[in-house]
């Protein structure tokens, strides 16, 4: 039975489920009287920003009777800089989230088709779907992208197709000779986005180099952000890259201000802090091995992560081992809504944190010792 308020909304928002984020700690601490509890749920990065990071930050406070610089100038030349582009082939967003309902507002029309992997960031069905638009889910294949049968998907009505790499959930990547020849089949009429958020935990010789289609001039939009390897995901701020005529036309719809100061002068401060990022990716990528090793001594299966998180089969229901490790104070994701009734998604924490998960595991899995 519809409300008196459904009756009167968009007929195609009405099959969406609301996002839902991971539970706080705070939320859990008080629910489950823990103390301490360790949140490894959201792929956030462990660490706080660095100090640098930080000051650039507490210089701005006085200034926030300001309204942001509404271009996000300095960052977008930064950035420019950084990967050799122009400041207008630039769009900055409230994290990459809004950059996807950007690029999709912009150029998907009510019946035009987006196709779009599974499982993969429960955003794109979504906006899609709040846009009038038709999702075309194409399943993955042993956990990764298969972008085959996603070409094959491509039809005349095709306006987009996301490329999540690394994924999410499953943390793996499509290489770069899988997405040349992906690219060599891709119609001259459709966008593809690359949804590249935890690219710096998967670099190496086999990654794609996505921003080179752009200046091959072919209909690619590159999404990127400071949420996870340069540990702002609090402030909101990711970032866009394509061809100057389409960031032209994802501005005309952008919300003014729609990066706030403390998160432009975070950014550009993180531009400059390689250490940083270099820190946090060797701490993710020994946090990565020791769980490996301790789940094969546990006997869960994990699928081998190129992001900072992994995706697990406990072998049992997920939901009843979610609920048993936050009893524990670890909270963690389960995989149920995707259909993967045995499967959790992990974030690779501090080595401490890491090493909680694994007590915890034990224990609710009666692996403890006596």
């Amino acid at each position: 039975m519809h409300t008196q308020w459904e009756s009167l909304a968009n007929t195609h928002i009405l099959g969406i489920a609301p996002y839902e984020p991971g539970k706080p700690i705070e939320e859990t601490e008080r629910e489950y009287g823990v103390h301490d509890a360790i949140k490894l749920a959201s792929n956030e990065n462990p660490l706080a920003p660095s100090e640098r990071v930080q000051r650039a930050i507490a210089a701005q406070l006085a200034h926030l009777n300001r309204y942001p610089d509404g271009s996000g100038f300095y960052l977008r030349q930064a950035l420019a800089k950084k990967h050799g582009f122009t400041h207008d082939q630039i769009v900055l967003g409230n994290g990459s989230n809004e950059l996807i309902e950007l690029a999709v507002r912009t150029f998907l029309k009510p019946g035009d088709e987006a196709i779009v992997p599974h499982p993969s960031f429960v955003v794109y069905p979504m906006i899609v779907q709040a846009a009038g638009g038709i999702r075309v889910m194409v399943m993955l294949r042993e956990h990764r992208l298969d972008l085959e049968a996603m070409a094959r998907a491509i039809t005349p009505m095709t306006k987009m197709v996301f490329v999540a790499n690394p994924n999410n959930p499953t943390a793996t990547i499509v290489t770069a000779d899988e997405v040349e020849a992906f690219m060599a089949r891709v119609p001259e009429r459709t966008i593809v986005i690359f949804d590249e958020a935890y690219i710096e935990f998967a670099m190496g010789p086999d990654f794609p180099d996505a921003l080179n289609y752009i200046r091959q001039g072919r209909k690619v939009i590159v999404l990127r952000t400071f949420s996870k390897a340069a540990s702002l995901a609090g402030l909101r701020v990711g970032y866009g890259i394509a061809d100057a005529d389409a960031i032209s036309l994802m501005n005309r719809i952008r919300q003014p201000f729609n990066v706030n100061s403390l998160a432009q002068a975070a950014g550009l401060a993180a531009l400059e802090d390689d250490n940083h990022v270099l820190e946090c990716v060797r701490m993710i990528e020994a946090g990565r091995h020791f769980l490996y090793d301790e789940f094969k001594a546990l006997g869960i299966r994990y699928v081998p992560s190129r992001a900072n998180f992994i995706l697990v089969d406990v072998g049992r229901s997920a939901s009843d081992i979610y609920q048993r490790l936050l009893k524990e104070g670890v909270i963690v994701r389960p995989m149920t809504p995707f259909g993967m009734e045995s499967a959790l998604r992990v974030t690779v924490g501090t080595p401490q944190e890491n090493g909680r998960l694994v007590k915890a595991l034990k224990t609710v899995l009666g692996k403890a010792p006596a």
